[in-house]
């Protein structure tokens, strides 16, 4: 079982940073993919905000190149997995969420999800 925990959401203005944070623990073999995902209309189908791999593998969705970077760290218990928000927008409002695959043919475990709003 993967216990997910994230934190670091909150409300910021426009053009202000926020770094989000989730550590994994349990199950976790590998953390062979760890990354963030977020729905910004209750029902919508959540988008992806970027991912990175064991081997430091990152890929970013389009809106969010450029101003947002994901990092990662592991030691025997947990693995950790970052986002720093930057150049934030009023259409980056959402619930991001924390995204797990332990393995390369496990599935994917999800965390509560953590509220980020950008208004002034």
């Amino acid at each position: 079982q993967v216990h997910i925990v994230e934190s670091g959401g909150g409300l910021v203005e426009p053009g202000g940073s926020l770094r989000l944070s989730c550590v994994a623990s349990g199950s976790i073999g590998s953390a062979y993919v760890m990354g963030w995902y977020r729905r910004q209309v209750q029902g919508k189908q959540r988008e992806l905000v970027a991912t990175i791999t064991a081997g430091n593998r990152i890929v970013y969705g389009d809106s969010v190149q450029g101003r947002f970077t994901i990092s990662r760290d592991r030691d025997n218990a947990k693995a950790t997995v970052y986002l720093q928000m930057d150049s934030l927008y009023p259409a980056d409002t959402a619930v991001y969420y924390c995204y797990l695959k332990a393995l390369p043919w496990s599935g994917g475990d999800w965390g509560q999800g953590t509220q980020v709003t950008v208004s002034s």
